[in-house]
């Protein structure tokens, strides 16, 4: 029978629901302004794209202790703090007088993104009863995936009659509605049971993570062989290997890694990783492609990337609930093969393209890529019993943003290479979709992969342990 403090999980889930859309929009929110800031704070593409990948990171330092966080405070207390943190940053950037002040004000947004993420998880797993766990994920895949996807279009609206420092004001009133909502309903689904801090955990998660993201971050300036960027990669890998070995040895893990050994978890978790690297490269790579590709402007860049996001985000509740029909099989392996079209597409765009056929490619990326998130994201975590269920939303959590966040620099990478290898004779536009193709060459590979990992998942039975 139901806890009887969880009969309208829905209502319980909801202010996390709209920090969770801000949270998610504020990762993309940024990639239609990316001109604007250059020129405003005279930087380059390997710099600016930090506003990205460092607000990535920091999600990614905090997710790891998530389960850690859930154990210390209550429910409530982390969803409230999270979001005063939020606003304090999004305050900070939108008066920001130069570049680096911007940058730390992402980061502390990125602090409270990466408390609030897995947060949504854990309370989504503990008040909807496991037969409406696909349909409920299918609602946060709604804003997961809907609110990056639809982060250009607002912010392309605002810089067509305001300047970008209105994108980061448009999250003050929002957050504080999701304030209101979560002291009225939000209940604490967690036992607070105090454990053991073990810092050297939190050291080597927060160097092995950052060296990874940074090192990628650089290469695009320095170049991947660089001493500096060898050094953050090395450094951020051997950390990390220390840091899997101290949690596999610890009586109380920061995080229980242990959830590996669970054969669906594994691959639910890998083709998640997989989908949000390809997610937030494209939506690095597209807003670029449609303002230096084809000279629209930062309004129109946002509308006309509005049906993509419209039929992601019809899909990825469509898709929450046919997982809770048909399971995850089919579900994913289609959803990589219409992401392998999409991506083709954009790798083969024409110099001479025209805005149609852009538009279609970023349509097809965008049917394929929610038909994979939800239900793989289900089909891991159900594979997850007891305490180490918010263990394992933890890992996927983290997971992805890094992931994202490389995905992002690699992409930044190859766009750069592609750039000092196009062709000179053609024009500044037809050089820089020339130059695109590099980088949607990598979210094409990133599909490919995903869709042979794919073949991996089980059938239906496999999907919902009894």
């Amino acid at each position: 029978m139901m806890n009887k403090k969880y009969q309208k999980p829905n209502q319980i889930m909801l202010g996390l629901l709209v920090v969770g859309f801000v949270g998610m929009f504020s990762e993309t929110a940024l990639n239609v302004a990316i001109p604007n800031l250059m020129q405003e704070f005279n930087v380059g593409t390997g710099t600016v794209q930090l506003l990205v990948t460092g607000y990535l990171l920091m999600i990614g330092i905090i997710l790891p202790l998530s389960s850690l966080l859930t154990r210390l405070f209550s429910t409530r207390k982390l969803a409230v703090f999270a979001m005063f943190d939020f606003i304090v940053g999004a305050v900070m950037s939108a008066v920001a007088m130069n570049f680096t002040v911007l940058f730390i004000g992402r980061l502390i947004q990125g602090i409270a993104v990466g408390i609030l993420l897995p947060l949504i998880f854990v309370v989504l797993l503990s008040v909807y009863p496991m037969e409406k766990r696909g349909s409920a994920m299918g609602l946060v895949g709604l804003v997961i995936m809907f609110a990056p996807a639809v982060g250009p279009t607002i912010s392309g609206i605002i810089l067509s009659s305001s300047s970008w420092r209105y994108i980061f004001w448009l999250f003050v009133p929002l957050i504080l509605i999701a304030l209101v909502l979560s002291l009225k309903f939000l209940v604490n689904v967690s036992e607070v049971t105090k454990p053991k801090v073990d810092v050297l955990s939190i050291l080597l998660s927060t160097i092995g993570f950052g060296g990874l993201v940074f090192g990628a971050s650089l290469a695009s300036e320095e170049g991947w062989l660089s001493t500096i960027v060898l050094v953050c990669l090395a450094v951020g890998l051997l950390c990390l290997a220390i840091y899997v070995k101290r949690q596999l040895t610890l009586a109380t893990p920061i995080l229980n890694l242990r959830a590996f050994a669970q054969s669906e978890f594994t691959v639910g978790t890998s083709l998640v990783l997989i989908t949000f690297g390809i997610i937030l490269a494209s939506m690095y790579l597209i807003p670029m492609l449609w303002q230096n590709g084809l000279g629209l402007s930062p309004a129109m860049t946002g509308l006309i990337m509005l049906p993509a996001g419209v039929m992601n985000a019809v899909l990825s509740i469509v898709a929450g609930r046919l997982f809770d029909s048909y399971g995850a099989k089919i579900l994913v392996r289609v959803g990589f093969v219409i992401t392998v079209i999409g991506a083709v597409m954009f790798v083969f765009t024409p110099v001479n393209t025209s805005l149609w056929y852009i538009l279609m490619a970023h349509v097809v990326l965008m049917i394929g890529i929610p038909l994979v998130v939800s239900p793989a994201q289900m089909y891991g975590l159900n594979a997850l019993r007891g305490p180490i269920s918010a263990d394992g939303s933890s890992i996927m959590n983290t997971l992805q943003q890094i992931a994202g966040a490389i995905a992002t620099a690699i992409s930044t990478s190859l766009l750069t290479f592609g750039n000092s290898h196009s062709d000179a004779s053609l024009n500044k536009m037809s050089r820089f979709i020339q130059s695109s193709h590099y980088g949607f060459a990598f979210v094409l590979v990133l599909a490919i992969v995903g869709f042979l990992i794919s073949l991996k998942v089980k059938g239906k039975a496999s999907t919902v342990r009894k």
